[in-house]
């Protein structure tokens, strides 16, 4: 299982993996940038120019201010959005680091099948769903658990980052039905390679890594358990 995650690793340099995270990164950055400017205008259209304040009179910065306030709040609010979101728009891309990691390792395999636009929509979705569900289930459960909570996060999110990931390495090569099967005979494998996943996803920066590195190390482990010997 190590020897998946550091097959991985050796081949993060790899121009379709760095593809994949700046894709993810920038799209990421574009789409809250505009979400700012957005919610700025929708601001703008509601404040009115000039306000009468009571023993202050007329005041003319109120939608400035409230502009100011906004742009405050994104970035304030942008290092908890920009791992989940950037995890959303690389799961779109995930097909392209499990080709090129195959094409590296596996280069006798045939082609795979073609991973349709709305099943990588859906995946997608699937992926970034859980993430958001249990950085919320965490951040509530600390409160009760104390200095045991990081464990309990990499245990529950490592059971179903490893099942998001292994259905999106094995379905490619099985289909959705036989993915399911083979996760399940697997599924102890699955779920410590998903906790190899998540104890870094709780570290700030090194969490947008998460995304490529979980769909390399996740086909090895594919292969791995499926008889295939990388080359």
């Amino acid at each position: 299982m190590l020897d998946d995650f550091f097959k991985a690793l050796g081949q993060l340099g790899d121009r379709r993996f760095r593809k994949v995270l700046l894709l993810g990164i920038g799209l990421t950055i574009a789409l809250l940038a505009v979400i700012t400017v957005a919610l700025v205008w929708v601001a703008g259209l509601f404040l009115p120019e000039v306000v009468t304040l009571p023993f202050v009179g007329e005041v003319a910065w109120l939608d400035s201010v409230a502009s100011w306030a906004i742009v405050g709040l994104m970035v304030i609010l942008s290092p908890f959005l920009m791992t989940p979101v950037s995890i959303a728009f690389m799961g779109i891309f995930l097909d392209e680091v499990a080709d090129a990691v195959e094409q590296r390792h596996y280069p006798n395999l045939p082609p795979a099948h073609d991973v349709t636009i709305l099943d990588g929509l859906r995946d997608a979705a699937s992926l970034i769903l859980v993430t958001i569900l249990l950085g919320i289930l965490a951040f509530g459960l600390s409160f009760f658990i104390g200095p045991l909570a990081p464990v309990l996060f990499w245990v529950v999110n490592g059971y179903l980052l490893g099942r998001e990931y292994f259905q999106l390495a094995a379905m490619r090569r099985e289909g959705r039905a036989g993915a399911n099967q083979l996760r399940r005979k697997f599924n102890g494998q699955v779920w410590l390679a998903g906790i190899l996943m998540a104890i870094p996803l709780t570290v700030p920066i090194l969490n947008l890594l998460i995304p490529v590195m979980g769909a390399a190390t996740f086909t090895h482990l594919y292969h791995r358990v499926t008889g295939r010997a990388a080359g």
